[in-house]
């Protein structure tokens, strides 16, 4: 069986969408004929939310874990200076400080194999050292796990593929100095000078990164959702006693979130009804609380809950009558899907409110072309008949007083969604297997 080195930063236990596109790899893999060796960090959910990211880990050795689906190699993890001093004083001190350390490890760990990520370069050249592999996967980000990629493939002559979930240099959003653009491009170029292939996760990336990355080939391989947790989610019931709208995962500067949450108040004071509103993990909950308190009324139930692994995550969302979806135009997001899993009725806010386009024409982080979709959710809510396209904030009214009456008689809403099952992670899992064997056999 051909063996498969996956260089992964976000794995589970951390919560991180980010980690189920490996997680998926290494769960799969086996069965199509491939071993994954996964080498991550170890993570820990002491304090369940952003400083899991830079807390220290319980162990300052490597633990190796055997298990039905393959290897996973967890190495140490030591916070740098920066993370200590967040740690201990808390995101409001010393911030000027932190910045200058962070941007201190930033660079110079694409020049030295120096900072908190460095113990996955060590962790996997430990293992090269005494085993062979057939493929190395590196997938970003963090994006110095590309360097660590191409140097151990130099070294044990090994095939490697960079895998981007997000662009790097070209992410606006992250880059917005001139000079940290063209450091991050010089970088990008020359760690995938001999890379055998490239993944990202929709044509629409393959097109972007193409345009510095040339003469390589890319492959796109979406992500998707777990079938098991799926269905796990199905049996769930959704709530009866009042109209219930969930919302999971990260809130961006372009999402009409303020338009949404003012819509569903005014439409719940109108009517005089009560709606209940879900929020999951969401990162700006101070910001969204401020908001409500100065702007709406109790009309509007808002629930916070922290982030949670996948599979409850799913279960979770199942509950809710339907799901509140925000635009990310040519960025399909891995959210979308695990929407379609629970197989709840998609809202999908706006497709054209004058709002939310200026919202998305100052803060949108990634430049479109014009001649790739910048409607990938829309196109997929379509194609699977999961749900409405919401057109801006009077289509919400009509929409909300539509599905709030099919609630009232029936205490559910439909969802007939259909051919979601083209979208799971196995299925993209194989289509991975069947790309790295085709590389063995170029070789």
């Amino acid at each position: 069986m051909k063996k498969v080195l996956i260089l992964a930063y976000d794995f589970p236990p951390y919560v991180s969408v980010g980690g189920l596109r490996p997680y998926s790899w290494y769960k799969y893999f086996k069965e199509f004929g491939l071993y994954p060796i996964v080498v991550t960090r170890q993570w820990g959910n002491k304090y369940g939310n952003h400083l899991d990211y830079v807390a220290q880990s319980d162990s300052n050795e490597t633990i190796i874990e055997e298990t039905e689906y393959g290897t996973i190699i967890r190495t140490p993890y030591s916070p740098n200076l920066s993370n200590r001093i967040l740690l201990k004083y808390g995101d409001n001190k010393f911030r000027f400080i932190r910045k200058l350390i962070t941007a201190y490890y930033e660079f110079m760990q694409f020049v030295f194999f120096i900072g908190p990520k460095s113990g996955i370069y060590q962790g996997a050249q430990n293992y090269l050292s005494q085993n062979n592999v057939d493929v190395i996967i590196a997938t970003g980000e963090p994006f110095v796990l590309f360097k660590y990629a191409s140097k151990l493939s130099s070294i044990y002559d090994t095939p490697w593929i960079a895998d981007f979930r997000d662009p790097w240099s070209q992410n606006k959003n992250r880059n917005r100095y001139k000079i940290i653009k063209l450091v991050y491009a010089y970088f990008e170029k020359r760690y995938l000078k001999k890379v055998s292939k490239i993944l990202t996760v929709s044509a629409f990336l393959v097109s972007k990164i193409s345009m510095l990355i040339k003469h390589k080939e890319i492959i796109t391989i979406q992500n998707g959702y777990d079938l098991k947790y799926a269905a796990e989610a199905s049996d769930v019931k959704q709530y009866t006693d009042l109209f219930t709208i969930a919302f999971a995962g990260t809130i961006y500067e372009w999402h009409p979130w303020r338009i949404a949450l003012q819509c569903l108040n005014d439409f719940a004071e109108q009517n005089e009804i009560s709606l209940r509103l879900n929020i999951y993990g969401v990162n700006i909950q101070k910001q969204i609380e401020e908001y409500l308190n100065s702007n709406c009324s109790k009309s509007l139930m808002v629930n916070f809950y922290p982030k949670m692994p996948n599979n409850l995550l799913l279960q979770e969302l199942a509950k809710a009558n339907v799901l509140l979806l925000f635009n990310d135009y040519s960025i399909l997001g891995t959210k979308i899907f695990d929407y379609l899993a629970v197989c709840r009725k998609i809202l999908l806010c706006f497709s054209e409110d004058p709002l939310a386009l200026e919202l998305k024409k100052k803060y949108f982080c990634i430049s479109e072309f014009a001649q790739h979709s910048n409607k990938l959710q829309e196109e997929l809510i379509l194609e699977t008949d999961s749900g409405i396209i919401v057109k801006n904030e009077s289509h919400l009214h009509e929409v909300l007083m539509k599905i709030t009456r099919e609630f009232n008689e029936y205490k559910k809403i439909s969802c007939n969604s259909k051919g979601i099952e083209a979208y799971s992670r196995r299925n993209q899992a194989n289509k991975l297997a069947e790309l790295i064997k085709s590389i063995q056999n170029e070789r």
